[in-house]
């Protein structure tokens, strides 16, 4: 009878252990973006599915207190972490922190680039050709401005390289010139837009197109343009976020590049409680793409550019609801799936 009750507390305390081996800690820089909240709720399902628990903290743009979110997760038991950095220097002594506990991280959809960092995000550099080429389609020639990332985001600039990639014979042969090219710090949509009416204030409003390097900073450049008069400007995008669709269905936005962010999610998730229990993650490539050429264990996910002439993808994904996509269009004229 003791031997049985010996076992019985051996398995429960086993479970136990198991169980708490599974936590997954995840630290958002800046959870009040709308995209943010659809990874995270891929995240819980396949975190779920795995039997393991969530533990989650929103740094709200501040690098420090990031680094004092993760000191918190990591006290409540975390035994693998997701971050979204907010700042890719600033977030290195938390990195090393966790490293040293053998605590292994996930660098979600941006760039940390230390050693034992397993790197998960679409491909950065083809988000940003697919951004200039949509663009280049509908403008081949003229005064291109080009609004980027923040500069504390490594993608800000995978982004802009790729986009250069597209446009840069054009810009040697004279037909593109590049009137204004600005960061935005913290991709805050209020900064782009300061950033777009200052360049627009510069250039007397001779403006042909403009590259934006995500949906966000899009918003804030087609508001800049709007209170202008200025229409007809192709815009780019990316993220797929409702508003910004429904200006690509409005003719307002000319392309956003969708990176379905269920999946990023569920696969930083399946990491995460892989690599929490030793294991490999299955599918990965080594990669030394970054600034500091850092070997990292990586996983790069495939984007698809949304225009006018696909916009049906986002709705038949269950991505967006035909009503959302297509509020405040005109369906004589407006896109096919707005039909």
């Amino acid at each position: 009878m003791k031997l049985k009750t010996t076992l019985t507390a051996f398995a429960l305390s086993m479970a136990a252990a198991g169980a708490f081996a599974q936590v997954i800690g995840v630290s958002w820089s800046n959870f009040q973006e709308e995209r943010w909240k659809t990874d995270e709720a891929a995240i819980k399902a396949q975190l779920a599915k795995e039997g393991a628990s969530y533990i989650s903290a929103d740094a709200g743009g501040s690098p420090e207190k990031q680094l004092g979110d993760i000191d918190s997760l990591i006290a409540k038991g975390a035994k693998a972490l997701i971050i979204l950095a907010m700042d890719k220097d600033a977030i290195l002594p938390a990195v090393n922190k966790a490293t040293q506990r053998k605590i292994p991280v996930v660098a979600y959809d941006r760039l940390i680039e230390a050693p034992g960092v397993f790197y998960i995000t679409f491909d950065n550099k083809e988000v940003g050709r697919m951004q200039a080429r949509a663009v280049f389609a509908v403008k081949p020639k003229g005064n291109y401005v080009m609004i980027k990332g923040s500069p504390t985001d490594p993608n800000a600039d995978f982004l802009r390289e790729g986009q250069q990639e597209i446009i840069d014979a054009a810009v040697k042969k004279g037909d593109i010139k590049i009137v204004g090219e600005e960061y935005t710090e913290g991709w805050k949509p209020e900064v782009a837009q300061k950033n777009m009416e200052q360049i627009l204030t510069k250039t007397g409003g001779k403006v042909d197109a403009v590259v934006a390097s995500n949906d966000g900073t899009a918003g804030g450049v087609v508001a800049a343009l709007t209170a202008r008069g200025i229409k007809g400007i192709p815009v780019s995008g990316q993220d797929g976020d409702h508003a910004a669709l429904n200006r690509v269905a409005l003719g307002t936005q000319t392309v956003s590049v969708w990176k379905d962010a269920r999946d990023l999610g569920r696969d930083a998730a399946a990491a995460a409680v892989a690599l929490a229990k030793g294991q490999k993650v299955a599918g990965a490539q080594t990669w030394d793409g970054g600034e500091k050429k850092v070997a990292l264990q990586a996983e790069f996910l495939k984007p698809v550019p949304i225009t006018a002439k696909n916009l049906d993808l986002v709705v038949k994904a269950g991505w967006i609801t035909k009503a959302d996509l297509c509020k405040g269009v005109d369906a004589a004229t407006g896109p096919a799936a707005c039909k």
